[in-house]
């Protein structure tokens, strides 16, 4: 067992290096460019202008009205997206863990749209949604920013509804059967059998996938992109988009301002994301 074990020892460089060096390469010095370029007047990452300090950011949410608005979007639609497509992704969990027949058929069917691309999605939500609007009320979805906020929020269900599905009914069948059955001698009625078991026994799966469907809500572009565009007049304009619009679509002098933008955008995510963990991890621990 020791020679096995310092075998592995010795050829774990050899295959974690080439993992090393591309993560570095592709990401980490990226990264480390990225900041340092937000503090930059620049047109490109060779044509640095000159240092700007935090001048960038100040213009970001000052200068930039629309970068504070798709903040407060952005993070009203993370806020529905993460409680609806929860609940209904428990929900469905809950039903398909009952042995009824045609289970395997269904959980495939409501994963499937997690396999198809967010722009393909984006486009075919479009026309049906503007093929509802305009049949019962005579506009599109670009006519109100309430049109291109819930439309947002019926593509991410259900996009994400699937996936989320499939990782609650893992968490449910690792519950022991005895301790369910000892719940049902002694009389739990099937809510308090849910929310004094199964739900705190599931709690690491709702840790993962409160995780996913914060980080993927809040860095929702192509999804945005392909629905709305940010129509009407940019209000339903997310802040990835906006980034990206920044950086594309206006002169060189507000790249520095995108590259802050996209810092901002970071550390938010990263901060949410924690906070998110340490709470859900605490109530692991509680449970």
């Amino acid at each position: 067992m020791k020679g096995e074990h310092n075998s592995i020892k010795k050829y774990f460089p050899i295959f974690v290096l080439p993992t090393l060096i591309c993560f570095a390469l592709f990401f980490l010095v990226p990264f480390i460019m990225g900041i340092a370029l937000s503090f930059a007047n620049f047109t490109t990452v060779t044509d640095v202008r000159g240092f700007v300090g935090f001048q960038n950011y100040i213009k970001a949410f000052t200068a930039d009205t629309e970068f504070v608005h798709a903040l407060g979007f952005t993070s009203l639609f993370t806020m529905v997206s993460v409680i609806t497509v929860n609940v209904f992704a428990f929900a469905l969990a809950l039903v398909l863990t009952k042995g009824l027949k045609g289970t395997n058929f269904f959980r495939s069917v409501f994963f499937m749209p997690n396999l198809i691309g967010g722009i393909v999605l984006g486009y075919v939500w479009n026309l049906l949604i503007n093929g509802f609007l305009m049949h019962f009320f005579g506009e599109d979805i670009s006519f109100r920013t309430e049109y291109g906020f819930w439309g947002l929020v019926v593509l991410t269900n259900w996009q994400l509804i699937g996936y989320m599905m499939v990782i609650y009914i893992a968490g449910l069948q690792n519950i022991p059967d005895d301790i369910l059955e000892a719940a049902e001698i002694d009389g739990a009625s099937s809510m308090r059998t849910l929310f004094k078991i199964k739900i705190p026994m599931v709690m690491p799966s709702i840790t993962i996938c409160m995780f996913l469907t914060l980080s993927n809500s809040f860095k929702m572009f192509d999804q945005n992109l392909a629905l709305t565009a940010g129509a009407p007049e940019k209000t339903t304009e997310m802040l990835a988009l906006n980034i990206y619009q920044t950086f594309y679509n206006r002169n060189a002098n507000w790249h520095g301002v995108a590259q802050a933008k996209a810092t901002v955008f970071f550390l938010i995510v990263a901060l949410i994301a924690f906070l998110q963990l340490r709470l859900t991890n605490r109530k692991e621990i509680e449970s």
